[in-house]
């Protein structure tokens, strides 16, 4: 890609198409193997929508609306466990049409994603226990391992 904005792509082109890079919205978007489609919005999000934003410090981030409130929304990634709230319409360059996964396009408004990030979100409650239980259990067994070497 060229040295141009986001913004200067999606005013130009009116879509912006690249690579995924981080990890915060596994596993329905893979880092560095899924190419995602951005396409500019006008009006309000809805709730699981994926906007693509720029927060005050100038990153760019992609990640999903939770909660749609009168003045701003609330996001998090599939993969993240805290919340951001206070995302702005202003602060919002485009949203998630396409995520192009092995050659294959999937359109995010279609019955097969829609039915696979809600099963994601109801298992939020379980994956954020699945992952306290490892910690601990991680935790348990430095302890037992340093006890052993006594």
């Amino acid at each position: 890609m060229n040295n141009s904005s986001f913004e200067e792509i999606l005013e130009k082109e009116g879509r912006l198409v690249y690579y995924n890079v981080g990890d915060s919205m596994l596993p329905l978007i893979r880092q560095g193997r899924d190419l995602v489609v951005i396409e500019r919005t006008s009006g309000r999000l809805k709730k699981y929508d994926v906007p693509l934003f720029r927060r005050p410090n100038g990153t760019y981030v992609l990640h999903r609306i939770i909660r749609v409130r009168s003045e701003d929304y609330v996001i998090r990634g599939d993969n993240r466990w805290h919340k951001e709230a206070g995302v702005r319409d202003e602060q919002i360059l485009g949203v998630l049409t396409t995520v192009i996964r092995d050659g294959k396009e999937l359109a995010v408004r279609g019955p097969k994603y829609r039915f696979r990030v809600r099963i994601w979100r109801v298992f939020f409650p379980l994956r954020v226990c699945w992952r306290k239980l490892i910690r601990r259990l991680k935790k348990s067994k430095i302890k037992i391992d340093d006890k052993s070497e006594v």
